[in-house]
């Protein structure tokens, strides 16, 4: 026989899925994942950009350009300089411009030896204000 279950006037039967406990674990994960991601410290080193915008120099307040090129030549004003004599030539044309700053444009395939060793020249000068660019040559 056959069994029918009628049910008249009664609740009807609810197939909902309850998704309260599942935004519960959510909002927890959310909370976990912002508090680690606070202490999170990237490695890297600190910049001290100017808060002054840069302004044109003139030629009296221009700088001391430096090439390294790829072979670890050096060069200045477009003469190729001797590590040697880089010292006394630093001195001279700062000499010149005691205002000027030393700018150093280093190939990417020049050595570090070759960048501290004109860095360490242009300091035991006594020009401390220098700056690193990459050259393309």
């Amino acid at each position: 026989m056959r069994k029918h279950d009628f049910n008249f006037g009664g609740e009807e039967e609810e197939n909902e899925i309850n998704l309260t406990p599942m935004l519960d674990v959510v909002f927890i994960m959310l909370i976990f994942f912002i508090v680690t991601a606070s202490f999170i410290k990237e490695a890297g080193i600190d910049v001290n950009r100017p808060d002054a915008p840069v302004t044109e120099s003139t030629p009296e307040d221009s700088n001391i350009l430096i090439a390294i090129r790829a072979n670890d030549e050096i060069y200045i004003d477009r003469r190729m300089i001797d590590p040697r004599a880089l010292q006394s030539n630093i001195q001279r044309m700062h000499a010149e411009n005691p205002e000027g700053s030393v700018v150093i444009q280093a190939h990417r395939a020049s050595t570090n030896k070759m960048l501290v060793t004109v860095m360490d020249a242009a300091r035991d000068v006594g020009v401390y204000n220098i700056s690193i660019a990459e050259s393309q040559q």
